[in-house]
């Protein structure tokens, strides 16, 4: 086993994430809507620090749902910006108004954000960070990269020895993407 396989399983802040959420797909807008926004706050901190936050986060940002978000104004920012319970990081805060605004015309455009997800799979790395990059903010290679492999949309999520892996290739083959 490599990477977050090694140090995950079992510990207590990691441990529940890897067991029961990296890697696994999602269809829920508030959830991909909050994996995004984690992903992007994770830039140049560690993931540690953003699942800690995790609560901070979801109170701060109305639990993520986007038409709450997308509607926000400076007196959010604001907000926001003054919260310890958060990365308080304007450039980061105004990308994640600005992404739930992007989620309402993908909702527009194709019914839901899972569903544009799906529209452009399968994709390699590359593709899919020029298709971020044009379609949302602050959606680099490591922060796209990471969201989509969270999701199941690109590979590498766990290592081929760690159990969960064998869960999701179980998942996979009942409900493909």
């Amino acid at each position: 086993m490599s990477g977050y396989c090694l140090i995950a399983p079992g510990h207590p802040v990691h441990g529940h994430y890897h067991d029961h959420e990296y890697g696994f797909p999602q269809r829920d807008e508030r959830e991909l809507f909050e994996r995004l926004l984690l992903e992007i706050n994770q830039a140049g901190l560690s993931w540690e620090t953003i699942l800690k936050k995790r609560e901070g986060f979801r109170a701060a940002y109305d639990q993520f749902d986007v038409d709450t978000v997308a509607a926000y104004g400076e007196r959010e920012v604001e907000r926001l910006l003054n919260d310890p319970g958060i990365i308080r990081n304007r450039l980061k805060v105004h990308a994640a108004i600005h992404n739930a605004q992007v989620i309402q015309q993908l909702r527009a455009s194709h019914g839901s954000f899972a569903a544009w997800l799906d529209a452009h799979h399968p994709r390699d790395k590359a593709e899919w960070v020029k298709l971020f990059k044009k379609t949302f903010r602050f959606t680099g290679g490591e922060i796209t990269g990471e969201f989509l492999m969270s999701l199941g949309y690109l590979p590498g999520a766990h290592a081929k020895d760690c159990p969960v892996y064998k869960r999701l290739a179980k998942l996979r083959a009942q409900t493909p993407m």
